[in-house]
């Protein structure tokens, strides 16, 4: 199969969050999908089969397979209207969480997700600090953790304690934001539990990060900043009971997978 590696959510490459992203002529099973992300050790590898007019795409991470991902669908955009069916604009995704519309705008590539709204949860503040390395302002949940810290400082100078973090027992990762300086928001995302420490830039975060912040600064368009090593910038958009985030990519590689 055709495989590429992409890095989304940036303009060049060693920047943003590259995804795997294998292009299937003919179905494969979810335990080959499995095998081959592990060996492709990124944070995530997607695989997308067209299905008529729209296209089934599944991700994996290198310990199991996940619902949503950010990184990997704008991945897999860029390859699909780059390389599979060149000059494409608009593209349907056949997904766990159900059909992900993205439109492409030039070099920017428009994702529309759905909205995962965060609820406040009852966790002790002294598990999650040894966790995180600070005292979180509020802790809120929805399929990750989500914990709003003070300052964009705080949140880029986190030293997460990631066997801490493993023992939590509420959310699938850990999400850490506040609002920015010279953007609207931050965040960083940790998700040891699925293999991934830290994940550069997390797309499917900002199903919570979006309403979240959108509520707080009362306002429907922002601009985003995830403080990894790698970073990466997110064009976020309040859309109803959706959410639109886009970004740019940039091809790292392209070859062959043989099995």
């Amino acid at each position: 199969m055709k495989y590429y590696v992409v890095d989304a959510f940036s303009d060049e490459v060693f920047k943003g969050n590259p995804a795997g992203v294998c292009v299937l002529d003919n179905p494969i099973d979810g335990n080959t999908m499995q095998k081959i992300a592990e060996e492709n050790n990124l944070s995530e590898t997607a695989f997308v089969i067209k299905n008529k007019s729209s296209y089934d795409l599944r991700w994996f991470t290198p310990k199991a397979e996940i619902d949503l991902c950010g990184h990997a669908t704008l991945g897999t955009s860029y390859v699909i209207s780059n390389y599979v069916d060149i000059g494409i604009e608009s593209m349907s995704f056949n997904t766990a969480s159900g059909i992900l519309e993205v439109r492409r705008n030039g070099d920017l590539y428009e994702m529309d997700f759905p909205l995962r709204e965060v609820k406040k949860v009852e966790v002790s503040y002294p598990v999650i600090s040894q966790a995180i390395g600070i005292k979180p302002a509020e802790i809120y949940l929805s399929r990750d953790l989500f914990i709003v810290l003070e300052s964009e400082e705080q949140v880029k100078r986190l030293v997460p304690n990631f066997s801490e973090m493993l023992k939590l027992n509420k959310g699938l990762g850990v999400i850490a934001t506040a609002k920015g300086t010279d953007v609207d928001f931050v965040s960083r995302c940790f998700y040891p539990k699925l293999g991934v420490n830290e994940d550069p830039v997390t797309g499917s975060a900002h199903s919570n990060l979006i309403p979240f912040w959108s509520q707080k600064l009362n306002k429907d368009i922002m601009t985003a900043k995830q403080l990894s090593k790698r970073g990466g910038i997110l064009y976020c958009k309040m859309n109803r009971n959706r959410v639109e985030i886009g970004g740019k990519a940039v091809l790292y590689m392209k070859g062959n997978i043989n099995v």
